[in-house]
């Protein structure tokens, strides 16, 4: 049996109780500033915060703020006037970058043909995203979107522009009001999950990691897809990739995810769980059909309109499971 530390056990608890109460309203504003003392800073601990994210999520209205928080932009620690210059500071750099990108534009068309090759799949993958709403209304800023995912492939050396960048930046740009604010916080969200979502960094380690799991809670599943699912699993990247969004039936489900990988609760590597429990959703099917892979995989991408609670709730589930066994190292170190 693996012995739990305090911090399990409390996340053991917390997924239980997601399970099994119904989820109380999500935070809301008066909640939200509820949590603050006088200066600005916040009363209650980041444990707590994060809990209640988990458990309950966050109303749109807080949703900019928090996830200031969530991703670093702002320090927990901070008061109010520490959150107005990191604003003007991160405002300031930001027109900095834009100033020198448009200094060294001209050298990196003339000496980097990836820059080309990059720019012509950012305005690519731009042009064939859908910006209005069902009114017809336009969302976003295409333009101010292509600038934005261009500036970060110039300041980001790791984290290559990768396919589906851009419906992430498209998804901070419906949550915050400035460029400066979008660009920022596709910057820190993407530090917070490079080792989930990107490619060259941390996706491979999550396929390993998700066949592991497969392997040690499903062996019935597991031998089936070893059989016929060769690679079934590893044509699952996008998951990681995209973060899942492709699976749900809205923005607001997305950014709830989205929320509880950035709180880091109940585990760490949730996003393992939360693509383990959507392959239990084929399960059934694909073992009663006898799938092989293209098939396990066509299954997989079927996955659509999903509820990002249950999900979760059921990524949780599993998350319970696996504490009450005994674990083999690397998926306990990984998880646990």
């Amino acid at each position: 049996m693996t012995t739990l530390s305090p911090e399990n056990s409390l996340s053991a608890r917390l997924s239980a109780s997601f399970i099994l109460v119904k989820r109380k309203p999500p935070i809301d504003k008066t909640e939200w500033d509820g949590f603050f003392d006088e200066n600005g800073q916040l009363a209650k601990s980041r444990d707590f915060i994060c809990v209640n994210i988990l458990e309950r999520g966050l109303h749109p209205f807080v949703r900019t703020e928090a996830w200031k928080f969530l991703t670093g932009y702002y320090s927990w620690q901070s008061s109010q006037d520490e959150r107005l210059t990191v604003d003007s500071t991160r405002r300031k750099n930001y027109e900095a970058l834009c100033q020198m990108y448009e200094k060294i534009q001209p050298l990196l068309e003339n000496l980097h043909r990836n820059f080309t090759e990059t720019r012509n799949n950012i305005a690519y993958d731009i042009q064939k995203l859908y910006d209005k709403d069902p009114l017809g209304n336009v969302l976003i800023d295409k333009k101010k979107l292509e600038k934005i995912l261009l500036l970060s492939y110039v300041c980001n050396t790791q984290a290559e522009y990768q396919q589906g960048f851009h419906e992430m930046v498209m998804l901070f740009q419906l949550m915050v009001e400035h460029d400066h604010e979008t660009f920022w916080l596709f910057q820190f969200f993407l530090q917070k999950t490079e080792h989930s979502c990107v490619i060259n960094i941390g996706v491979g380690k999550n396929l390993d990691m998700l066949n592991n799991l497969i392997s040690f809670l499903d062996p019935v599943f597991a031998k089936h897809l070893k059989g016929k699912g060769a690679g079934a699993v590893q044509s699952l990247f996008p998951w990681f990739c995209l973060c899942f969004q492709r699976a749900f039936k809205s923005f607001d489900d997305v950014w709830r995810l989205w929320e509880v990988l950035l709180t880091g609760k109940p585990c760490r590597n949730f996003q393992v769980l939360v693509a383990y429990s959507l392959l239990q959703m084929v399960r059934e099917q694909v073992l009663k059909e006898s799938m092989a892979g293209d098939d396990i995989l066509l299954a997989c991408n079927s996955l659509v309109d999903l509820d990002a609670d249950e999900l979760i709730s059921a990524a949780c589930l599993v998350y319970a499971e696996l504490i009450q066994k005994d674990v083999p190292k690397p998926l306990k170190d990984f998880f646990l």
